[in-house]
């Protein structure tokens, strides 16, 4: 890939003549550390800052810094700066962008990792929302804020300034520019003992001293509870930062781990298979295996031994959550040391016994297999095995997670016997040509528990004698063609678990009906469908837009102006919003209409004769699809019903991929009802299509008549809480889940499934059609 830089001239053509020449020198800079993809991404990201109309200045400053920055962080930082000064544009000026460029080189060095600094840009995205006056005077002194403080520190500072003066904009300016006492105190309190970035050649010519080869550091986050250091893909993760722990200075305990990293690194041959061990077991052989890979380095430096040893001694002061972890660690220190006894007979013999065969199976990690099983024995026989989340909690401040040295083997279905395989899992459906289906001998004895289904996807061998119509043979013979199985978990709230595969849904055939059906509906609801225009206008993107009335907009509001200079001319106080800033609106929403399609929307409405409530949801789906279709959100229209746990019947009268044409409300007009309510499954299955949409919100709109419920279940409670459980997980994906519900009796249930606020009961069923689109009105603007 060649660039040539004539092709920039057009763009730079208004530019002082000595930019150009600034951007010949940084150019040949930057090819000495950019490849040619870098390179494109560096020019094309100076040509669209200079399209943005905010001064040369700005250019500048990308051209002189960005290759400084790639030096320190790799090129696929550049995007992600760019995209950070665009989002800026709207909200900051272009001196602050330029200033933002200019402190990039120092925050890259700083902070040494591409993902801290992708961190810090999005923290200082942030913080022009919050506080952007605090954006200048923070910038002029990030070296020395950086120099203190990791990226987790400088994030917590920065928001407190921005909350405590968030009505002070003189104490703001001031805390930024650290000038005031609590800019100080904050530094103070936020400032940790030894940074990652200022140890990191210590350490790096540290392992290169010990072992003759060069290892992978990287900085990580690290300001959460349970944080332990790890290795991926043979890259030393370590905290950013380090506190000093009983008097042992931080750039030891960095020493403890890295050599207890490398270790691991060096002196483990082969992983170890997880398969058929418990997560107590797996911890328990971690603990050995640990210890046999520092022995096997201390016999190689014995001054590591000293250096992991006064780890091993230090006498904490708060109590541990468990006995079991008190002794565990005093395991651990005997592993490393032999004179260190614990005063337990049981584990000072297997302390005993790991001292005597490690000289001859130092190489061998079975060693710590066998022996970790035996420890995770002498606990398990007493009843003293606690939870993970207390083993993880072992005061050994330098060891790592010890993912490193397992093995999880992924079960492969497919190349196993399918002896394993529950038989609803087991069907294969085979897509054959219509001649080998004329000519297969048909087994007649085989159901729908057959290992193996042929489908033919054409319509062939017309039964001429079906009367005047002709009749294919599929019509004739064949069944409705469904999809294959999805299986999904359910929650069972007596035992407080999950059924695995328990529910299974099947995607079916939406029959066809008359599409002016539809349209007669839009003419029925004409006044509907007029306030539904209203609501397109409101909540259509309208690309760029003007917000007014601000004190720190980019440009000046001449009407607002001349408004305070004539206050002022009357001797009234002036109004000092005269600034007005250009803001991108756009919408990112995807949106599931799922409808409940049991028997009971067969019956009549109560409060419209001549109507059933599918005849309702029928209208309120045609108009709610009318209102995001004009709006321009992907958006599906699905339904479900149910036949016990085995046969969730799934139905999509418009997926996401799919136009509101004529063909989607062909088969809004052939909706049917009936069957059972078997919600749960239908909501996981559901929001496992949403998620595969690329927008950042996701909704599913409910619309449902009754309470879950199903004729395999007697238990009324027990699909109401799997219910709750699938809102909850779609949640915490990110999918919100907002119920409309016609059940008049629905206030017993409905709080307790979705939650307060995230449901409306329509106590008229015939005001259905208004309400729903009105109701995804409010979710969505």
């Amino acid at each position: 890939m060649t660039i040539d830089l004539e092709d920039y001239r057009v763009c730079f053509a208004k530019a002082p003549p000595e930019m150009f020449d600034t951007l010949e020198a940084t150019f040949h800079e930057a090819a000495r550390v950019m490849s040619p993809a870098g390179l494109a991404d560096y020019m094309e990201g100076a040509k669209g800052l200079c399209s943005l109309g905010r001064g040369y200045d700005l250019v500048l400053a990308w051209l002189e810094n960005m290759p400084a920055v790639v030096k320190e962080c790799g090129e696929d930082v550049i995007r992600d700066c760019l995209g950070a000064a665009m989002k800026l544009s709207s909200m900051t000026s272009g001196e602050v962008i330029a200033l933002l460029f200019s402190s990039l080189p120092t925050a890259a060095r700083r902070l040494g990792d591409p993902e801290l600094l992708r961190g810090y840009l999005n923290l200082i995205h942030q913080l022009s929302a919050k506080a952007s006056r605090g954006l200048r005077p923070m910038l002029s002194h990030i070296d020395e804020l950086l120099s203190k403080l990791t990226l987790s520190g400088l994030r917590r500072w920065a928001n407190f300034g921005a909350d405590a003066y968030k009505r002070d904009l003189a104490g703001l300016t001031r805390y930024f520019s650290l000038e005031s006492a609590d800019a100080r105190k904050m530094l103070q309190q936020e400032r940790r003992g030894t940074l990652f970035i200022d140890t990191q050649r210590k350490l790096n010519f540290y392992l290169r001293a010990l072992w003759g080869r060069d290892f992978f550091l990287r900085p990580t986050v690290a300001d959460y509870e349970g944080f332990r250091p790890y290795i991926e893909h043979h890259v030393m993760h370590l905290p950013d930062a380090l506190d000093d722990i009983a008097g042992i200075p931080g750039l030891e305990l960095y020493r403890a781990m890295t050599a207890h990293q490398a270790a691991h690194m060096q002196y483990t041959t082969a992983p170890i298979s997880a398969e058929q061990l418990s997560p107590a077991q797996m911890f328990c052989i971690g603990l050995v295996e640990d210890a046999r890979v520092e022995w096997r380095a201390a016999r190689d430096f014995p001054g590591l031994a000293k250096l992991w040893g006064r780890l091993h001694s230090i006498e904490h002061q708060s109590p541990v959550e468990h006995p079991t972890v008190e002794a565990l660690e005093q395991f651990a220190h005997l592993l490393l040391d032999p004179e260190a006894l614990t005063g337990n007979p049981e584990l000072d013999t297997l302390g005993a016994k790991f001292h005597a065969e490690i000289e001859a199976r130092a190489g061998d990690n079975s060693l710590s297999w066998h022996i970790g099983m035996e420890l995770f024995h002498v606990f398990a026989a007493q009843r003293d095995v606690p939870s993970l989340r207390i083993l993880n909690s072992i005061r050994i401040p330098y060891r790592d997670d010890n993912r490193f040295v397992w093995e999880f083997e992924e079960f492969d279905w497919d190349s196993h016997g399918a002896e394993y395989i529950p038989a609803s899992q087991r069907q294969v459906r085979k897509y054959v040509s219509v001649m080998e289906m004329a000519h297969e001998v048909d087994a007649e004895l085989a159901g729908d528990d057959a290992q193996e289904v042929w489908i033919c996807e054409d319509n062939f061998m017309p039964y001429e004698d079906a009367g005047e119509a002709t009749v294919s043979f599929n019509d004739m013979w064949g069944k409705e063609p469904i999809s294959a199985p999805f299986h999904y978990h359910e929650w069972d709230y007596q035992v407080q678990l999950f059924r695995p595969d328990w529910a299974t849904v099947y995607e079916r055939r939406v029959n066809r009906g008359d599409p002016e059906q539809i349209d007669e509906i839009l003419a029925e609801h004409k006044p509907i469908a007029h306030r539904i225009r209203q609501i397109i206008d409101m909540l259509s993107p309208a690309g760029v837009q003007r917000v007014r009335n601000m004190e720190d907009g980019d440009e000046i509001d001449l009407n607002a102006a001349v408004d305070a200079m004539i206050s002022i001319r009357m001797g009234e106080q002036p109004n000092p919003r005269i600034t007005m800033r250009n803001v991108i609106k756009t919408r990112d929403l995807a949106v599931t209409v799922l409808l409940d399609l049991s028997e009971s929307t067969n019956d009549q409405a109560g409060d419209d004769e001549g109507k059933t409530v599918l005849d309702l949801t029928r209208e309120a789906a045609t108009l709610v699809a009318t209102a995001i279709n004009g709006i321009g959100d992907p958006f599906a229209v699905h339904g479900f019903a149910s036949d016990g746990r085995h046969d969730v019947h799934y139905y999509k009268f418009k997926d996401f991929a799919q136009r509101f044409d004529e063909e989607a409300r062909a088969r809004l007009a052939g909706m049917k009802g009936g069957l059972s309510t078997r919600m749960g499954a239908a909501l996981r299955h559901a929001g496992a299509g949403l998620l595969k949409q690329p927008e950042r919100r996701k909704l599913i709109l409910l619309v449902t008549d009754g309470a879950p419920a199903d004729i395999d279940e007697r238990d009324p409670q027990h699909l109401r809480h799997d219910t709750r459980k699938a809102v909850e997980e779609l949640y915490a994906k990110g999918v919100f889940t907002y119920c409309l519900t016609l059940d008049p009796n629905a206030d017993a249930y409905v709080k307790r499934i979705f939650g307060e606020n995230n449901y409306t009961i329509v106590d008229h069923v015939s005001r259905l059609p208004e309400k729903l689109p009105t109701l995804f009105a409010s979710l969505t603007s």
